[in-house]
């Protein structure tokens, strides 16, 4: 584990207010959460019905697009930036499973989370798993850290699932994702995960959603369009089937439900 580990994120712990890892941890059905995170979760929940689905949607893309890129395109170096709190079959246990040398870092700056990724986030011998404490918001810190522990010039999956909505303003959302792609090499990966307000994948009630959830809880969010969360993609090669409802990437099930939060992954040439 990183040395930022310290005492002090636990100081920072707010149990008053609801946070979006404890709320999503709620939606997934964990325990790691407080009564303030399920009184708000259980009321987004009941505005928006279909965040449940979009929380497991979620994690169930994480899944498909981690065990794509180790074994079909033999990627062995993860950076996982918002990782949120550990559950069953993260990045790490899904890519060392496929590929023990793999190496895994996790950035997130919930207070929580750290607590948990000290005795969750283990590695295999021949790999690493290493977490830093750190903010999306500062991408170059991100980087700098991250090269301590892989190999930047080799190529590296990004994984930003769920965490650029939570950068408000459309243009620093964009520089984040162009600064983080610029210092990886070709060949690289970004995995993305977007909400989205468009209504052919009923995403209508989430501006209401969201409106509570910003007035109750922390951090504040937004959801993009399909031409705002694409241009997340610029300069990279979008792999099939496209940026599409997370639910539907490289699904297994014929028929998945369609959930309002896009997933994509696409490749740095």
């Amino acid at each position: 584990m990183s040395d930022s580990e310290g005492p002090e994120g636990a100081a920072r712990l707010n149990t008053t207010v609801a946070h979006n890892a404890r709320v999503w941890n709620y939606w997934i059905g964990g325990k790691d959460n407080y009564e303030v995170d399920q009184r708000v979760g259980a009321q987004v929940a009941g505005m928006f019905p279909v965040i449940r689905d979009v929380a497991r949607a979620d994690r169930d893309f994480l899944g498909r697009a981690v065990r794509f890129l180790a074994e079909e395109r033999g990627v062995r170096q993860f950076l996982d930036i918002g990782t949120g709190l550990p559950t069953v079959d993260n990045t790490h246990e899904i890519a060392q499973r496929i590929a023990p040398e793999s190496k895994i870092v996790y950035v997130d700056n919930d207070p929580i989370v750290l607590l948990h990724a000290r005795t969750l986030l283990t590695s295999t011998p021949e790999g690493v798993t290493d977490y830093l404490d750190a903010d999306v918001h500062d991408p170059a810190a991100i980087v700098a850290r991250a090269r301590e522990v892989l190999d930047l010039d080799r190529p590296v999956a990004v994984m930003m699932l769920g965490i650029l909505n939570f950068v408000l303003d459309d243009d620093e959302a964009r520089l984040i994702v162009r600064r983080v792609m610029e210092s990886v090499a070709p060949g690289s990966f970004l995995v993305l995960t977007h909400p989205t307000f468009d209504a052919d994948v009923g995403g209508e009630g989430n501006a209401a959603a969201m409106e509570f959830w910003n007035a109750h809880a922390t951090p504040p969010i937004t959801a993009r369009s399909r031409a705002e969360t694409a241009a997340f993609l610029d300069g990279l090669d979008l792999l099939e089937p496209g940026l599409v409802p997370c639910s539907q990437w490289r699904a297994e099930l014929h028929a998945p439900v369609v959930v309002p939060q896009f997933g994509a992954v696409a490749v740095k040439p």
